[in-house]
């Protein structure tokens, strides 16, 4: 579980810092505020994901799974119909990299999800 839990918040803080160097090279209004509440609720999750122990690192996991789901989910948005009247495009800068982060950070956090969220083995 530790392996994961350290995998899980190098994701997050990937997917947090990709957020924050956008922000911070040229994206602005309300996109860079948006960036700007990624990067720092991936740094509070990945904290969590390493400080946390029982039901609040339980909350942990299924909290960075779900924020992973909805970073790929709005990037997809974005990229498909528009968000919030935000069109993305395939070539701007790290668009192909944050979805093949985001994808593998959502397969990894639904691994660790599942193993913390399991009940212990009783003996017979």
């Amino acid at each position: 579980m530790t392996f994961l839990r350290i995998l899980s918040a190098i994701l997050l803080l990937a997917v947090g810092g990709i957020h924050l160097f956008l922000r911070f090279t040229g994206t602005g209004g309300p996109l860079g505020v948006m960036f700007v509440l990624n990067g720092i609720a991936a740094i509070v999750l990945a904290v969590g994901m390493l400080a946390l122990r029982g039901r609040l690192l339980k909350l942990a996991t299924v909290l960075s799974l779900l924020f992973m789901l909805a970073s790929l989910t709005a990037l997809l948005l974005a990229l498909t119909v528009s968000l919030f009247g935000i069109r993305e495009v395939w070539t701007y800068t790290l668009v192909p990299q944050t979805v093949v982060v985001d994808a593998i950070g959502i397969v990894v956090l639904a691994i660790t999800t599942a193993v913390a969220l399991r009940r212990p083995r009783t003996a017979a």
